[in-house]
């Protein structure tokens, strides 16, 4: 990993900022393009690279929705020490995060040696592309008849239950090519949230979970073999190419759906099927 260069440094920067929130799988994105880059998907110096660059992208949340994340601390804080605070729905929406920020932790952790070796494989992340698109296409559809029958609900109504199903549903993402956006808000339109307030909480649960994931990397990895220099342009990179994408796919899903995502991802799935079967791309 010494031996990444400055361009490569830019490009892993880019597919993570582009990806890390749109619901395609960064973490697949990631890995095929480590591999077409020539590195080795298995270096623990990879993997580190690759969480170590999403610091860039949480960061372009928190600068985001600086002033969201603000509103739901001081409703919590109250709502610990005012009983009558807790009725608030700010309050119900930041315990929503927190216990939903829980399983993935968890999980994660317990599994980490499986996510970073065999999980690892294209192989799993053309499958899961594929796979998850289904879910999506389910979730959209189940989202309309919700939407026709009972009405969509905002960020007003969301409730602790709530964010435990997304959360449980979150860890679904630790598998490459389901794509931690892509599970978060299919989960928010199964529950009958509608599709920005979903998007907005797959943002606001992202922040813990990624935020580990780096900073577990960074305390537990050798970083001797990472560049100083590349490691921080690929943070900048992130920082700037995320907090783009954030902005855009809010507009996005306020008045679109998730099918076009659906078709990139079957596309893409099924072309890096294709490139292993002919030997094109390796698998690990």
């Amino acid at each position: 990993m010494s031996d990444l260069s400055y361009p490569a440094a830019v490009i892993l920067g880019i597919v993570e900022g582009l990806t890390e929130y749109l619901p395609v799988s960064s973490t697949g994105h990631l890995t095929v393009t480590e591999k077409l880059l020539g590195l080795s998907v298995n270096d623990p110096a990879v993997t580190a690279y690759t969480a170590l660059i999403q610091l860039g992208a949480i960061a372009a949340t928190l600068i985001y929705f600086w002033r969201d994340i603000v509103r739901l601390a001081a409703a919590w804080f109250g709502g610990l020490t005012d009983s009558a605070r807790r009725s608030h729905p700010d309050y119900q929406l930041a315990w929503a995060v927190i216990v939903g920020s829980i399983p993935v932790a968890l999980v994660g952790f317990a599994l980490r040696k499986v996510i970073e070796g065999p999980l690892r494989s294209l192989w799993v992340v053309a499958a899961a592309l594929v796979l998850w698109s289904i879910v999506m296409v389910l979730a959209e559809t189940r989202h309309a008849k919700l939407q026709r029958e009972e009405g969509e609900r905002g960020e007003a109504t969301v409730s602790i239950k709530d964010g435990l199903i997304i959360g449980l549903v979150q860890c679904f993402s630790l598998i490459p090519g389901v794509s931690r956006s892509g599970a978060t808000i299919s989960a928010g339109l199964f529950r009958g949230i509608d599709r920005v307030t979903a998007t907005r909480l797959s943002f606001f649960m992202a922040i813990p979970a990624l935020t580990a994931a780096g900073l577990y990397e960074t305390v537990s990895t050798d970083m001797s073999s990472l560049g100083m220099g590349q490691m921080w342009v690929g943070i900048l990179v992130a920082f700037v190419v995320a907090y783009a994408s954030i902005a855009w796919l809010l507009k996005f899903v306020a008045t679109n759906t998730l099918k076009a995502f659906v078709v990139y991802r079957v596309v893409l799935g099924v072309l890096i099927a294709v490139a292993l079967g002919a030997g094109v791309l390796s698998a690990t």
